[in-house]
């Protein structure tokens, strides 16, 4: 488990997209759950279907999901200690991302992801049984968000800020 103090510092900048801070938001019970992603520089929201709320069901939802991402837009992956995590070296051999672990405790090393979970609670209140969103379901509610105007962005939403990078820094996002 690498620790976050490892991180590279250009993380904490924010200039260089590609680094995701990721949590699960569970269900009902904690008997279901859904991956969310972050990406530190646009604010993009993703969202991964999952089949329960174990390190397995976590593996492969975010790597169903990640693999849609451009290589270059997968640099590193923040998390917190969650034991849904324990296969994170699978997760990063196969997505060739490095993953840190915040230090215990500390949600505020990963506070967009804490951010964002708060704006997902409107779209998937608690006590809610996740398991029925169909991962369709799930990217429309991550479009929601995605197109939703934020401060932090100088009033652009993430896609926005998303589509100027990728337009501005071909090289950025290995296009």
């Amino acid at each position: 488990m690498t620790s976050i103090a490892e991180r590279p510092a250009n993380v904490a900048t924010r200039i260089v997209p590609g680094h995701w801070e990721g949590d699960i938001l569970k269900g009902a019970r904690n008997k279901s759950a859904i991956g969310t992603l972050v990406e530190r520089t646009t604010r993009l929201v993703i969202l991964a279907r999952m089949e329960g709320t174990d390190a397995t069901s976590a593996r492969q939802g975010f790597t169903k999901t990640l693999r849609h991402v451009p290589a270059a837009l997968r640099k590193t992956l923040t998390y917190d200690r969650g034991k849904e995590m324990a296969e994170h070296e699978q997760l990063a051999q196969r997505l060739a991302i490095q993953i840190f672990f915040a230090d215990p405790y500390s949600p505020w090393q990963r506070g967009t992801n804490e951010n964002t979970n708060g704006l997902l609670r409107q779209y998937l209140p608690k006590g809610t049984d996740l398991s029925g969103y169909t991962q369709r379901e799930l990217n429309a509610i991550a479009y929601r968000l995605n197109s939703r105007p934020r401060k932090c962005l100088d009033f652009a939403t993430p896609l926005e800020v998303y589509a100027h990078l990728r337009h501005h820094s071909p090289g950025a996002l290995g296009t």
